[in-house]
């Protein structure tokens, strides 16, 4: 791990990095991948992925090589809402089709729970299809769903609250 400034970079031997400075972000990339091939938001708008970005409290993206030197090509990200004292959601994982089966994702797992301040938080997410991936990191599926509540996703609403037509 290099720290310089608020820059925080973690490299490995095979020539990959991940950062947390979104201005590294490849958003094409990621609003590609997310409104084409993700199951979770398929078809979103890109205003809308920029928005989420834009409000989430921690955001990694995975390079192949290194931003930092100018050289870094994103493969993969994910994205922490949080507070750093209670809760953390984890969301928008990904590594591209191309990248993975090289522990990747893995890695930045690691590195998301081992935060300071996220990792005795309450950390949730969603998942399809990546149980066993989540669960080497903790996550295990919620007990006592009957105290737990939640409001469904209203996408008419999401669209007209930024001004955008679905």
């Amino acid at each position: 791990m290099t720290s310089i400034g608020n820059e925080t970079l973690w490299t490995n031997t095979k020539g990959f990095s991940i950062s947390t400075n979104k201005d590294y972000l490849d958003m094409d990339m990621i609003c590609d991948f997310l409104h084409h091939d993700s199951y979770w938001v398929k078809g979103i708008a890109k205003e809308l992925i920029w928005a989420s970005i834009e409000n989430s409290s921690i955001c990694y993206g995975i390079y192949k090589g290194n931003p930092l030197e100018g050289n870094g090509q994103q493969v993969g990200f994910a994205r922490v809402v949080t507070d750093f004292v209670r809760f953390s959601h984890l969301g928008d994982v990904f590594v591209l089709p191309e990248y993975r089966g090289r522990g990747l994702s893995k890695w930045m797992l690691s590195i998301i729970i081992e935060h300071p301040q996220l990792k005795g938080t309450y950390f949730s997410l969603a998942t399809k299809d990546a149980h066993t991936l989540y669960e080497q990191f903790g996550f295990q599926s919620v007990e006592n769903m009957e105290k737990r509540m939640a409001r469904s996703l209203n996408w008419e609403a999401v669209y007209k609250g930024h001004r955008l037509k679905n």
